[in-house]
């Protein structure tokens, strides 16, 4: 199928221009034309010419999302850009782009972008969308300096960001890392981008020069002028496309939609590796906070708010607010106290491993939704007391009237600020606490009991789905999802009812890139035990994982060559790895002993010098790591991944499950382990160039009905008899 047969719905003038550009990236790159790539570009270009608008440039009603799952080696980026620019610009729309980190932003807009511009001379432009806390704030950077300067012992700069060590090298080195990038800011040789400072910055240090949305005074603050966050703001506005990420395009529809990217009703979003958008987004609306924590901070408030009543008396309205704030922070400690043997008693009734009481199907009992009702009150209130300080502050900033310095005046409007972001966090947890199940999607509602002592209250939605539709795919112009995996069990089912899609949604595979039996092996060969015989399964491991590691991978393979093993289990793979460490011929790296990027550097570096390396690594290990050609001839994945049962979360889903007479282990285990075993594969083959084995160290693949629907969902390699 190519282009000219799919773009039916475009005009002759956009159809000869999304051809041309296609012909000029391959001929730029010197690339062959894919069919999965070539099917991808016509289908994201005919969805959206197919549109119909009202005579306002509007939808005339939701069209279906498109969802298209383009495997390794399809080339997904240059397809979307190719069949969404020209049209986007055709219909008067910005193209968002929401990819799942910040580093695959970054190469969107340092490679990819400028790439197909280069090649079809094209003359979009793209612009990045990173979160406030991306960017130095220059005047929280101006006041760290100061400090610095004033006091280098013992500094304690901001409530609850940094304590600058003092008089040790921490501190020494924290110090000079302020001044430097003061000076480098100051100078206009650094933007104030976290992501283009030379070297690693501790988080510590980084939280002190950064500011929320809260502690940001925006066109009031006398450093407005010279802000790096505000100055990429502006760019957006003329961007024909927008390079951003899950959380700040959740984070904008939190805020409905329009306040950092472009209106939703007028963009046509692309959300790359969608198939953690989900998750994602359940975590955005999902609330937890510590007791004793919470407590400890309320004490700090009331401390602060006597001292903020005594500098800034002549301020007027300020004291009627602070009373509020320091009278609510003490009912709201009252209410803690009393709610925390509560909670105490229930973590102590179980014998629990895990630390944690789940509520089930989020139900409270009585004297815990009372306690809860009225912390949601009492922290409602503290927040409104909390609001009407700051914005008192906020007019301070903008026409001082009293006698204090400005700069106090700043320093107490992001202390204000940091309170109200905490203050409205704590009310929204407690009000989701106190709130009745649903009958549709209950919450998950649990208690974790911390090793230090203290206890952890969490909240979430047990379903993305609902949400995302009603904030972003009803609102939407377009909207197409797309990653290498989104199906699992050969079925789109599962990514369509955590994302709100069920009845929503056109669904396509793209054809591989690669010749799966040509390029590569499975085996999975028998040693005595599996997965679901934990403590066999990992005598047999270490028992006969050495000679697979010496298995060759292929007869188009020479050593040296690399191999990553991967588990499911932390505890397995450490007991695995101290069982061969004396028999396994090779160099192991084992993720936790380094940082990820360490292990693959001297992974790469053992392989450049002719000798073979492994690596150990769990999920992390499975997905997003890219080790081409030599680097990984062998995947060795020990066991089926099936996710922790006892993770909260996922426990509160399958019990929702099968109260509404579903089958969680098919509804949910089934399909999660599907999606990881094929992203486990997928770390093979990289290129067209690849050969390789992938060994399978579970024979319930083979002894158990779901183990047989789960080989068929992965890619077809030539099967092979050990």
């Amino acid at each position: 199928m190519n282009v000219r047969e799919i773009v039916v719905a475009l005009s002759s003038d956009l159809k000869d221009k999304i051809q041309t550009g296609y012909r000029s990236l391959l001929d730029a790159k010197s690339f062959r034309p894919r069919p999965g790539q070539r099917q991808m570009i016509g289908t994201i270009a005919s969805h959206l010419g197919a549109i119909e608008q009202n005579g306002e440039g509007q939808r005339q009603s939701p069209p279906q999302s498109l969802v298209i799952e383009a495997g390794t080696g399809t080339g997904k980026t240059a397809a979307y850009l190719l069949g969404a620019l020209p049209v986007a610009e055709a219909t008067g729309k910005t193209v968002v782009i929401a990819t799942g980190t910040v580093a695959l932003q970054g190469q969107l807009l340092d490679r990819d972008f400028p790439d197909l511009m280069q090649a079809t001379e094209w003359p979009y432009t793209c612009a990045i969308a990173k979160g406030r806390r991306r960017y130095v704030c220059p005047l929280r950077l101006q006041q760290c300096q100061d400090a610095v300067a004033a006091d280098r012992a013992g500094l304690l700069l901001f409530e609850d960001e940094l304590a600058f060590p003092a008089g040790d090298q921490g501190g020494d080195e924290t110090f000079k890392i302020i001044e430097d990038m003061a000076g480098t800011y100051s100078r206009g040789e650094w933007n104030g981008d976290r992501d283009d400072w030379p070297e690693a910055i501790a988080e510590a240090t980084w939280r002190a020069v950064t500011v929320d949305r809260n502690q940001c005074a925006g066109y009031r603050c006398r450093m407005y002028g010279e802000c790096g966050f505000y100055q990429a703001r502006e760019r957006l506005q003329e961007a024909d496309c927008i390079v951003t990420n899950h959380d700040l395009l959740l984070a904008d529809l939190q805020l409905g939609g329009g306040a950092i990217l472009s209106e939703p009703e007028d963009t046509v979003y692309i959300i790359d590796e969608a198939h953690h958008f989900a998750a994602t987004a359940l975590g955005h609306y999902s609330y937890q906070s510590h007791i004793n924590g919470t407590v400890q901070w309320l004490q700090r408030l009331e401390k602060t708010a006597a001292e903020m009543l005594a500098s800034l008396s002549g301020v007027s309205g300020i004291e009627h607010h602070l009373d509020v704030c320091q009278d609510m922070a003490g009912l709201a400690q009252q209410g803690l106290r009393t709610l925390s043997p509560l909670c105490q008693r229930l973590l102590d009734s179980l014998d629990i491993e895990n630390g944690h009481y789940r509520f089930p199907l989020g139900e409270l009992d009585t004297a815990l939704q009372s306690a809860s009702e009225q912390l949601a009150t009492v922290f409602n209130r503290l927040a409104g007391g909390i609001e009407g300080l700051h914005g008192v502050l906020e007019a301070e900033m903008a026409e001082p009237a009293g006698s204090l310095p400005a700069v106090d005046i700043e320093v107490y409007f992001q202390t204000t600020g940091q309170w109200l972001g905490r203050a409205e966090h704590l009310g929204a947890l407690w009000r989701a606490m106190a709130r009745p199940s649903a009958a549709d999607a209950p919450d998950a509602k649990w208690l974790t009991q911390e090793e230090y002592g203290d206890i952890r209250v969490s909240v979430s939605p047990i379903q993305a789905g609902p949400i995302l539709r009603e904030v972003f795919w009803q609102r939407a112009y377009a909207t197409i999802a797309t990653s290498a995996t989104l199906r699992s069990v050969n079925s789109f089912d599962r990514f369509c009812r955590d994302t709100g899609l069920q009845d929503e949604a056109r669904c396509l595979a793209m054809p591989p890139a690669f010749d799966y039996a040509r390029a590569g092996i499975l085996s999975i060969p028998e040693i005595g035990a599996d997965g679901g015989s934990p403590t066999a399964h990992t005598a047999a491991l270490i028992e006969h994982l050495p000679e697979t590691l010496e298995t060759e991978p292929g007869a188009q393979v020479e050593k040296p060559w690399g191999v990553l093993v991967l588990f499911a289990s932390r505890r397995q793979m450490l007991d695995v790895a101290k069982g061969i460490e004396a028999s396994c011929p090779y160099q192991l790296l084992v993720q936790g002993d380094y940082p990820v990027a360490e292990i693959i550097k001297r992974h790469r570096a053992t392989v450049d010098a002719g000798c073979n390396s492994v690596i150990f690594g769990l999920a992390s290990f499975a997905e997003g790591v890219d080790l081409p050609g030599r680097y990984c001839c062998h995947v060795v994945i020990a066991k089926l991944p099936f996710a922790v049962p006892d993770d909260p979360l996922n426990a509160a889903l399958a019990e929702w499950l099968e109260a509404r007479g579903l089958n969680a282990f098919r509804e949910l285990s089934l399909p999660d382990a599907s999606l990881r075993l094929i992203q486990a594969c997928g770390r093979l083959l990289r290129s067209e160039s690849d050969f390789g084995r992938v060994s399978i160290l579970d024979r319930r693949l083979l002894s158990k009905s779901y183990g047989r629907e789960l080989l068929a969902a992965l890619p077809p390699f030539r099967r092979v008899s050990d």
